[in-house]
Parts: structure tokens; C-alpha cells; sequence
């Protein structure tokens, strides 16, 4: 017997509805012609299909002439004739000739096909719901780095206040810079808004926590919503925007829109940071003060508060050669987040090291805020730096997140020299590169390594500034004296560990210059 020859042989209305299965015919037309048969063998005039929930029943499908309701309560089934289903109920209505009997294997493929269609509609909306959340992550990337290449504070302001409302389509917006105990209103879009605000005004404490409650910021509007910006913990403004348009009018704002928000308000910190420190440093006429100013913003850069984190301890030290330097580093997160580790060496020095240092913390600030860490991240900052810096310029970079629950450290080595981990039984391994420095080619392939930092294990970072200083006579320090040295303080505290690393340095040179900017990042997990 040929494969064709069950189905041709196949009684209706069986025939049919393998035809219909295997015709490509949407979920739908294979649901009503499933419950058209089965109204007709059952002889009934309507049934329902209906889920239980929370002592409710909703329904699932519906067929026949006969009225049936949407949803009813488990006491009110004594009203109609049932038959139990798995998850669930059939109610149903005879038909006028005669009280027929339930065609079982109808109503079996009829469950099973709506099960079907349901899974089908359940996973087209989660692939909606990835595919519109990756196009609002693109939409941030590009909107972030929009702003952050704004420069002039005023244009600046309008370019967030605009960007944030359109992006969630609000109605109404206002930004409001810090001033002091206050918030003072700096712009608006779409209406008035309060002139100042204080930072522990009650109004303002609960709108920041979701409700709404006192004096509106903006007046006239019914769905408000606000988020603070902040860089490091310090807070520069709120962003507030209100009433959703659609096309059926004005509405409250999603959970997603909150998130969509809150994340363009980490941008918005970091451009309105960057915007601030360069006003200042355009402030500066002589070329001694705009120095002392560029370093000063530079260590601004650098975090002022490590993460705190019970189990692991965490230190950084950085210092140039010149006033300014090429060396960059960061410490931020915490035991829920993870923590986050770079190490980044410009090459050159002075002041043209020190704006792409600059790029690079931008760059990295915006995507850490968006996205997970990954070597695709480190793809996108590659690419990044290569479009906004000159072909001789470039820089090697660790960067890592740690897992302070497992202990699990992901990690990246772009081009730089391999971070060294000293195992509490004083063995040493390296973190070799999984890619060439950020700069050279845009769309350079980046791979991503892991480790397990167990109780007692020291990991050092650091910049070519340590290991190639050198002796008058021109020897240079090496790595196997740094391992060494590691080793011997491996218990010390971290800080006296930095000071020993700072003195075996300055000692070797024995008095001459200091060649090339030093920077160090360390991590131990207590034993």
C-alpha cells in the first residue's frame, strides 16, 4: 500500500480534516471545521471550552447557535450540561431532534488542535516581544550614543528631553538638573511643569517609587512617570515624562517603558557628565590650569566608591606618567549584579590618550547599562573606538565580570599582557588575550574566557607600565618579578600589596624617569 492510500481510504470527515492539516490552512479554519463536525456528530446546538482558574472558569473556544457565556464561577456549572476535560470543562446544548451522544475522538482532536493553536500563539508572541525588546536595545545604543557625542550643555539638554520623550511616545516631558537640596526645572516639552522641587519632597519620593500622590510635577497630566540620573550615586537630575499617546488616546506607561526609561537615564548621566567636565575644562584659558583640569577629570573617570561585596576584596590604583595619562580602570556592581573589571592602556600619553580614555569609559558605561557582558559587547567597543579614533591610536583591555556567588570570573583579554591569578597554594596562573587591542580593525573577532576565583585567590591586573619599567641601565622589571613579588604579599592587605608594588617599582628605576603610565586592579576572594 502507498503512503496516499490511508488517506484516500480514510472515512469522512476524517478525510477532510487530514486534507485541511496537511494543506497549510491556518490553525484557525482547522479549529471551525473540527467544531463544525463535531457540533454534528455530538448533535449539539453550542459547546464551550473553558479553563480553570482561581475557581473561575474562562473560555478557550466556542461554537454552535446557542449563547454561551465568557467566563462563570465553579458553582454556576449545575446550569448546563458538562463533561470534564483536562485543565478544565465542556459545557454544551443538545440539539432540537435529539440528545445525541459526545463523539470522544472528534473532541480529543479538537483539544488537542486548540492546544496546538494556543502553543502557536504563545510562542509568535514571545518572538514579537525578543524581537521588538532587541530593536528597543538597538533604538538605546544608538540614541545613547547620539547624546554622549553632545558636547554643548544646552544642546545637550534638548537633545535628552526630546530623545525621551520619543522614545516612549510621551505626551509631555520635563528635565530637571541638581541645584543644591534641589531639582531646578532646566526644560519642558508639551506643557508647564513646576519651577523647583526638593529632593526630599514628598510628591517627588513617591513618584520616584511609582505612585502618585501631592502637587503633580507636571500639571494637567495623568499618567506621570520618573527617573532620577545619577553617575557614581550622585544624583544630576530627573527625567519626568507623562501620558503615553496611542492611537486610542493617553495612557499609563508599561513596566518595559519604566525600564526603557531608566536605562536611557544612565545615558543620559554619562552625557551630561561629560558635557559638564568639558564646560568646565573650556573655562580654562592657560594651558597650566586646563592641564591641572584635564587630570582632575580624569580621575573623576575613575570610581570613588568599589564594590562592596561580602566574601571578595577590591582595589584599584592609577598613576600617569604625565599630568594625564592613558591608563583606565573601573570597579562597579554588586553581589545581585555582578561585578563588572576593566583595565584599558591608550597607547601614547598626555592629553590625546587621555580623550580617548574617555571614548573607551563612555563607550563602556552606555553598553554595560544596556547589556549583559559578553565578547559581543567588547565587539561593539571595538567597533566604537575604531570610528571615533585616529588609525595610529589603539588600546589593550581586560574586562571581566565576576560572579560573587559561584566565584566564576568571565572575562575578555583584548591585546593586553596576560593578568596574573596567584592561587592560595602560591601557584600562578595567566589570563592570556582572546583578541587583538580595540582600534585596529572594527570588526575584529573578540572570544571570552572564565575562571573560578576560589577562597585565597589574588588576581592582579595591570598595565604595561609595571612590568616594562626599567633600570638606568635599561633592564626591564618582567612579569616573573611581579609573579614573585605577588606571591610574597599574597596575604598582605590589599592596599599594602599596591604600596609594595608602587615601591619595588619606584625602586628598581633607582631615580630615573617615570617611563609609561602605571595602573593596577586587584581582586582576592577571603579564605
Amino acid at each position: 500500500m502507498s503512503p496516499a492510500e490511508p488517506l484516500r481510504d480514510a472515512p469522512s470527515p476524517w478525510k477532510d480534516l487530514l486534507e485541511q492539516a496537511g494543506s497549510g490552512r491556518s490553525s484557525s479554519a482547522i479549529l471551525d471545521r473540527l467544531a463544525t463536525e463535531f457540533l454534528h456528530s455530538s448533535n449539539l446546538g453550542s459547546f464551550g471550552l473553558y479553563r480553570l482558574e482561581d475557581e473561575q472558569y474562562s473560555r478557550r473556544f466556542i461554537a454552535g447557535a446557542e449563547p454561551l457565556p465568557a467566563t462563570f464561577g465553579v458553582a454556576d456549572v449545575g446550569a448546563y450540561a458538562t463533561r470534564e476535560i483536562p485543565g478544565g470543562i465542556m459545557l454544551y446544548e443538545p440539539g432540537p431532534a435529539r440528545e445525541g451522544q459526545l463523539d470522544e475522538h472528534l473532541l480529543l482532536t479538537l483539544l488537542c488542535a486548540l492546544e496546538a493553536a494556543e502553543l502557536g500563539n504563545q510562542l509568535k508572541r514571545h518572538s514579537f516581544a525578543a524581537n521588538l525588546r532587541g530593536v528597543e536595545l538597538q533604538s538605546l545604543y544608538d540614541v545613547g550614543l547620539a547624546i554622549a557625542g553632545t558636547l554643548d550643555q544646552d544642546k545637550l539638554g534638548d537633545e535628552v528631553l526630546l530623545r525621551a520623550v520619543s522614545l516612549l511616545d510621551a505626551r509631555v516631558g520635563a528635565l530637571y538638573l541638581r541645584d543644591g537640596d534641589e531639582y531646578r526645572l532646566d526644560r519642558t516639552f508639551g506643557g508647564d511643569a513646576r519651577e523647583r522641587v526638593a529632593s526630599d519632597d514628598p510628591g517627588l519620593v513617591a513618584l520616584l517609587e511609582g505612585e502618585t500622590s501631592g502637587e503633580p510635577l507636571l500639571p494637567g497630566t495623568q499618567y506621570p512617570l520618573c527617573v532620577p540620573i545619577e553617575a557614581d550615586v550622585k544624583p544630576l537630575g530627573l527625567l519626568v515624562v507623562a501620558d503615553k499617546e496611542s492611537r486610542t488616546g493617553v495612557g499609563p506607561f508599561a513596566e518595559a517603558d519604566e525600564r526603557m526609561l531608566g536605562l536611557f537615564a544612565n545615558q543620559a548621566a554619562i552625557a551630561l557628565e561629560n558635557a559638564n567636565l568639558h564646560r568646565q575644562a573650556l573655562e580654562k584659558e592657560r594651558l597650566e590650569r586646563e592641564l591641572d583640569l584635564a587630570a582632575d577629570i580624569q580621575r573623576q573617570l575613575l570610581p570613588t566608591v568599589l564594590p562592596d561585596v561580602e566574601g571578595y576584596e577590591f582595589a584599584g590604583w592609577s598613576r600617569p606618567a604625565r599630568h594625564v595619562g592613558g591608563d583606565y580602570y573601573d570597579l562597579q556592581g554588586s553581589a545581585e549584579e555582578g561585578v563588572h573589571l576593566v583595565l584599558g592602556d591608550v597607547s601614547g600619553k598626555g592629553m590625546p590618550a587621555a580623550l580617548l580614555v574617555s571614548t573607551l569609559h563612555s563607550a563602556l558605561r552606555l553598553l554595560l547599562s544596556a547589556r549583559p557582558f559578553d565578547a559581543e559587547l567588547v565587539r561593539s567597543v571595538n567597533s566604537h573606538i575604531a570610528d571615533s579614533s585616529a588609525a595610529n591610536k589603539f588600546i589593550t583591555m581586560t574586562a571581566a565580570r565576576l560572579d560573587p556567588t559561584s566565584g566564576s570570573m568571565r572575562y575578555v583579554n583584548a591585546g593586553h599582557n596576560p593578568p596574573l591569578l596567584v592561587r592560595r597554594d602560591g601557584s600562578i596562573e595567566e589570563l592570556p588575550p582572546g583578541g587583538m587591542p580595540l582600534g585596529i580593525v572594527g570588526n575584529a573577532p573578540y572570544a571570552d574566557a572564565s575562571i573560578d576565583l576560589k577562597a585565597g585567590d589574588l588576581l592582579c591586573i595591570f598595565s604595561d607600565g609595571i612590568t616594562e619599567c626599567e633600570t638606568p641601565e635599561g633592564e626591564e622589571y618582567g612579569p616573573e618579578r611581579l609573579g614573585d613579588l605577588l606571591r610574597s604579599v599574597a596575604e598582605a592587605p590589599l592596599t599594602e600589596i599596591i604600596e609594595a608594588i608602587d615601591r619595588t617599582c619606584v625602586d628598581f628605576a633607582a631615580g630615573g624617569p617615570q617611563g609609561d603610565d602605571q595602573t593596577v586592579v586587584l581582586v582576592r576572594r577571603s579564605a
